[in-house]
């Protein structure tokens, strides 16, 4: 227990929040100036998480969802590649089939369509959201609009993408595309291998993602969240008036609301109530040079080796790379290795010394889609979980409706197209 946890047991908040990443604190950062009263429980406050190893990008241009049309056929040629964008434990396939099954569903013209029109609402809207946030918490200072490049090697791979460029623009997205003599312009760390690029007006990157969190969770302590520490391994609804969270050592924490957001872990907590969701974990691993030596000045998408380098403050970051191993799989840092070797060969005067690996758990819907919502079962649980590649960049935003669904506000969202519901099936 931490912050006064013996005053939660006896006093009944209006919130409880289940998670401690950057979107439940969003969440609590939201209804705390609302004027609610909140608890946040968390497993470990001071421990890693997503929200601390992500590449730090604000992509609010990634308003498609990943399952594009075709894609289906070329994972199954990166699963062949034991260090490829791509990588299937496969004693963990029978748990993942219904999600691959999902995901291929997702690449339909009318389904992807729906997709793309409900990231787009949220994404056209993040700075609203998250601006006013970073101004509160003190974060403006290391908040760096420059947008960002993609970069192509081949004309193929430049002209496969136009269709969804163009698709992009029609949701909002601001882009030009670039000569290989502008991309050296804007980046001449770069090696001279790029024939195309495309920059993004409106992405941008914060320094400290991990700084960030912290930042986040100081201010929500500041507004007067109580923080309990303690794994919550189910949700009670035997008391109607006040639901509870319940830990692995029987603590039982009750609120006038729950907010489920713990990230990869939310499905279980879900399907404690009876909710189905398809979820699963995304693995995601990057290397950071904290004395890599080279000017960047943006974060940069490499299109056909699907990895990023991102100028930290902390260091320069070369993420990427998708595995799915479920939870309990321990990392296979061999993928970082392999990012790293990318990030030398496309920037090649880096320095690795000091290089620092990780691995984390993207929240992964097969559609793309992040839950927000109340629970079919009772309002008085809301789900906001499952933001994949966008937890940071969507977490003011998730926090945002969920306060309004707290204060019984019309969002301006139409929230059925991130519901819970959409799984029953």
């Amino acid at each position: 227990m931490t912050q006064n946890a013996r005053n939660a047991s006896t006093t009944i908040p209006d919130v409880v929040v289940i998670g401690a990443g950057i979107v439940g604190l969003a969440c609590a950062w939201s209804a705390l100036r609302d004027g609610a009263s909140v608890t946040v429980i968390d497993r470990d406050f001071e421990g890693d998480r997503t929200s601390h190893g992500n590449a730090g990008g604000i992509a609010v241009t990634e308003s498609t969802p990943i399952a594009v049309n075709g894609l289906y056929t070329k994972a199954l040629k990166w699963l062949f590649d034991p260090l490829g964008p791509l990588s299937l434990d496969w004693k963990h396939l029978p748990t993942a089939w219904p999600w691959f099954n999902a995901f291929r569903r997702s690449a339909n013209q009318q389904r992807f369509r729906e997709i793309s029109l409900a990231l787009a609402s949220l994404n056209n809207r993040v700075y609203d959201d998250l601006v006013p946030m970073f101004e509160d918490i003190g974060a403006m200072d290391r908040f760096y609009r420059r947008g960002a490049l993609t970069v192509y090697e081949t004309d193929e791979a430049f002209a496969a993408d136009q269709h969804e460029w163009a698709f992009k623009r029609e949701l909002g997205v601001r882009w030009h595309a670039l000569s290989a003599d502008e991309i050296r312009a804007y980046e001449p760390s770069l090696a001279p291998v790029f024939r195309h690029g495309v920059f993004l007006d409106d992405w941008s990157h914060i320094g400290d993602p991990k700084g960030l969190v912290t930042q986040l969770r100081a201010r929500v302590m500041q507004l007067g969240a109580t923080l309990i520490e303690g794994a919550v391994t189910a949700l009670d609804l035997s008391d109607t008036l006040a639901p509870a969270a319940v830990t692995g050592t029987g603590e039982r924490v009750k609120g006038r609301r729950v907010v489920v957001a713990t990230g990869a872990w939310s499905a279980s907590l879900a399907a404690s109530i009876g909710d189905r969701v398809l979820l699963d974990s995304e693995r995601g691993y990057n290397t950071t040079l904290p004395a890599h030596g080279i000017a960047l000045s943006r974060e940069v998408i490499f299109a056909e080796r699907k990895f990023v380098a991102t100028p930290l403050d902390i260091g320069l970051r070369i993420g990427g790379a998708a595995e799915f191993a479920g939870l309990a799989a321990p990392p296979n840092y061999r993928r970082s290795d392999a990012l790293l070797a990318l990030g030398k060969r496309f920037l090649p005067d880096i320095n690795d010394a000091g290089a620092v690996k990780w691995m984390g758990h993207r929240p992964a819907t097969p559609d793309s889609l992040p839950v927000i919502g109340c629970s079919p079962r009772t309002s008085a649980v809301i789900y906001a979980f499952g933001h994949g590649h966008l937890g940071l960049t969507q977490a003011a935003t998730t926090g945002a409706l969920v306060a309004d669904l707290l204060a019984g506000r019309t969002s301006g969202i139409d929230l059925e197209p991130y519901s819970i519901s959409r799984f029953r099936n």
